[in-house]
């Protein structure tokens, strides 16, 4: 259930956009700026002089590394640092810039919506401008609200196994509750993000209900943070099966015993990037206000 080759590169460019030119001021409280103007090339050009920027994102590891290398090919005079965490961590860390105007983030990748719509009428997010985001098929009415939040990418979750421990697999979220998987079975945590919370509405929603619920927790399952620690617990062995597992491409392509399925009731989660409005991007001219 990978993307498609076209639709990842899509989002990996409309994400370069996005770190190359984020138009809105930072700073201090006693420091105003104005969009930065010109051509596209031309910002280009005052990134290059930066030579840094910072990405936040709740992304699996191995994405953002293609990621990198991706961006440091495109722009190789530019260092991006990559910091990964989940949800919560990472919106309260851009709400605390936000508010203090100490920025250190330029860019962020998130699932929270509800965050969203919360800061739909803040400067927290500021106006993208790139050259991915009109391409025809980047479909710019589907895929950026409010003009400032862009879609970057999908991931579908569902069942994981390991196939040497557990050869009759996963088909669907009734097979977790098989008493051979009691202490075995992994699940993320929906304390970390409104996007796990709306995945555990959808199980309740297709597999059984509340009742559910109820008979895995009584088959004792480890709780995890984010469905990457979980994806890592399922390929080293740590457990045997999972609810709320990404579809392990790269374990598998490595080797690991582990299988995946999507389940009878499909379910994604989009992530959306933003420009943080705290960003200490050099781009962005600071003009003191004694200056005007």
């Amino acid at each position: 259930m990978r993307k498609p080759l076209r639709k990842r590169v899509l989002g990996t460019v409309a994400v370069l956009g996005a770190i190359t030119l984020t138009l809105a001021g930072c700073g201090g409280p006693t420091a105003v700026s104005r969009p930065v103007s010109g051509s596209w090339d031309e910002l280009v050009a005052a990134a290059n002089e930066e030579g840094s920027v910072t990405l936040y994102s709740t992304q699996a590891q191995p994405v953002l590394a293609d990621l990198e290398r991706a961006f440091e090919k495109a722009y190789p005079r530019i260092d991006l640092t990559v910091v990964r965490g989940i949800d919560s961590d990472l919106l309260f860390r851009v709400d605390i810039e936000a508010r203090t105007g100490k920025g250190a983030g330029d860019v962020a990748v998130i699932t929270d919506t509800a965050w969203m719509q919360a800061a739909a009428d803040t400067d927290k997010a500021v106006e993208v401008i790139g050259p991915a985001f009109d391409a025809p098929e980047y479909r710019r009415a589907d895929s950026i609200v409010d003009g400032r939040f862009f879609l970057e990418g999908a991931v579908v979750l569902g069942f994981g196994w390991n196939t040497a421990a557990y050869p009759k697999g996963i088909r669907t979220a009734q097979d977790l509750l098989d008493p051979a998987l009691k202490g075995r079975v992994g699940i993320v945590t929906p304390a970390t993000s409104p996007t796990y919370i709306d995945y555990y509405d959808h199980i309740e929603e297709n597999y059984g209900g509340r009742e559910f619920l109820d008979r895995l927790a009584q088959n004792a399952p480890r709780i995890y943070p984010s469905s990457q620690p979980l994806g890592q617990a399922l390929a080293s062995g740590e457990i045997v099966a999972a609810l709320m597992c990404n579809p392990m491409l790269p374990e598998q392509a490595a080797g690991a015993p582990v299988g995946w399925t999507a389940g009878p009731a499909v379910w994604g989660a989009r992530w959306y990037g933003l420009a943080l409005g705290s960003a200490p991007t050099p781009t962005r001219p600071r003009y003191s206000r004694t200056s005007w």
